[in-house]
């Protein structure tokens, strides 16, 4: 295994830009990017379809298949992985026995700013309604790097390239 591998977790509620910023960082890192929304399963889409917040049973098997998606790619490539990863315990699922270096990134914002943004966003399971539940449950990190999602794409970049990379 590549001792340089590395793995780049951009976490925070809906909203907060870790799509966006993971396809970015991906594009000039020339690394996969992989969006954990896309492992969720059915049900988990149905309910927030439906406006119902998730817990913690609904989210453990989606973040068991977070966790081998990096023990898979990890075994090839650095990645950035946008998982929202609102708790602790949720991020010590992601990183459970992986041996290089993960990496979470947390943007932040305000629900002011975030609830604007998601009533702009469109084809997207996660109902707007849900915005609270999340910043509910959030458990923000106290020894990640934290980003002001008020800053510019670039200047997001810039600063998780500079600290990171």
């Amino acid at each position: 295994m590549n001792k340089n591998l590395i793995i780049i977790v951009l976490m925070g509620v809906s909203g907060s830009g870790k799509t966006t910023i993971g396809k970015i960082l991906s594009k000039e890192k020339n690394i996969p990017f992989f969006d954990a929304d896309d492992y969720h399963p059915k049900e988990n889409i149905k309910m927030m379809k439906e406006g119902k917040p998730l817990n913690d049973k609904n989210r453990l098997p989606w973040l068991v298949k977070i966790n081998n998606l990096i023990k898979k790619s990890s075994q090839v490539s650095s990645c950035v992985i946008a998982c929202s990863s609102l708790k602790k315990k949720y991020r010590s699922i992601i990183k459970k026995n992986i041996t290089i270096p993960i990496h979470f990134i947390y943007l932040r914002g305000t629900k002011k700013i975030i609830y604007e943004r998601l009533k702009k966003r469109k084809n997207h399971f996660m109902e707007k309604s849900l915005l609270n539940s999340q910043f509910k449950v959030l458990e923000e990190p106290s020894k990640s790097l934290t980003i002001n999602i008020n800053k510019t794409k670039n200047e997001i970049i810039k600063i998780i390239t500079e600290e990171i990379f």
